[in-house]
């Protein structure tokens, strides 16, 4: 009977030892299925293709990847960070741009007075909004050159803008002048970003909207419209400036055209006339009385040929009475 009892527990317990071999075995291939689905988890990652990604293993940069499927030393040996170098990236001063479903853009309300007022050239102040658009060109420099790289982009752009802005006058910057700041910022934005080797490539810099602060708004609006009737008046008197000059200048060529033309006969006449004469002397010293008397009977042909009502007579024919027919001719 004891010995029944002592055999009992040590049946028990090869039971469990069995039981535990049994599930040792089947837990075995799980847990290699877990590490190697782990594994192989951890070991690959995809690059999209806006995307290039940055590689850090054990904390120092080993590549940058281009956008794919690539391989990574998995369990957190090699670190990967995507960066979008595709995508154009914005940043707004003195105005947010609210995000809405919506076709239309909507704006925030906040008051952003500190972006915005700025001095001008000559000590006027102005409310300048603007927009800066870049792309990331290096990944790696974008991320560890500087540690906040977009905080830096928004003051490197903020310090430009400031700087183009207070080398113009007031009305310069509201009026003409928008695009030519826009050039000079960009520019010296790119200068100031290479120079601190930032990795980023600024894409355009845009005027959202430039106005003169509310409480003087309204009398620069007067002064505005001043100005533009003034440049009304200008126009309206280059217009007919250009239109009384060119039809003075006509009529003047016109006459002096004229008077060459005039003068050019003039000449043509005289020349023609001396010929003439050199002609007739010809034949007067030739024959000077048959010349006389030709040149007296054509004077007196063009001579007679204005009178109408005239009878010539031979002063030697005497009693001779004129006949003139009914009509008095």
């Amino acid at each position: 009977m004891s010995f029944n009892n002592g055999q009992a527990p040590r049946n028990d317990f090869e039971k469990m030892k069995q039981d535990l071999d049994k599930g040792l075995k089947l837990l075995g291939p799980f847990f290699i299925f877990v590490v190697l689905f782990v594994f192989g988890y951890t070991s690959f990652y995809t690059v999209e293709p806006d995307e290039e990604a940055v590689v850090i293993r054990l904390g120092k940069y080993v590549d940058t990847n281009p956008p794919g499927l690539h391989f990574k030393i998995p369990f957190g040996i090699d670190n990967v960070i995507k960066v979008k170098v595709k995508t154009v990236l914005q940043e707004e001063f003195g105005f947010r741009t609210k995000s809405t479903r919506s076709r239309r853009t909507s704006y925030s309300s906040r008051n952003l007075d500190s972006e915005s007022l700025m001095l001008t050239g000559d000590l006027n102040v102005a409310s300048v909004e603007w927009a800066v658009q870049y792309q990331v060109r290096d990944p790696f420099k974008f991320i560890f050159q500087t540690s906040e790289p977009v905080r830096n982009i928004r003051d490197i752009s903020e310090s430009i803008m400031r700087r183009v802005v207070g080398d113009r006058s007031v009305t310069d910057v509201l009026t003409v002048g928008k695009v030519e700041i826009e050039a000079d910022a960009k520019v010296l934005m790119q200068e100031v970003i290479d120079k601190y080797d930032m990795g980023v490539t600024i894409i355009s810099v845009k005027l959202q909207d430039v106005n003169p602060p509310q409480v003087v708004k309204a009398s620069f609006n007067e002064v505005n419209e001043a100005k533009q009737e003034q440049e009304k008046a200008i126009n309206q008197a280059e217009g007919a400036y250009n239109k009384v000059i060119p039809e003075a200048r006509g009529k003047a060529e016109k006459i002096v055209s004229e008077a060459e033309g005039y003068a050019a006969a003039l000449v043509n006449r005289a020349e023609g006339d001396v010929a003439k004469f050199k002609e007739v002397l010809k034949e007067y010293k030739r024959a000077p009385r048959i010349t006389k008397k030709r040149l007296y009977i054509e004077a007196m042909e063009g001579l007679y040929k204005n009178y109408k009502n005239l009878t010539i007579i031979d002063p030697k024919v005497k009693g001779l009475l004129p006949v003139f027919d009914k009509g008095g001719k």
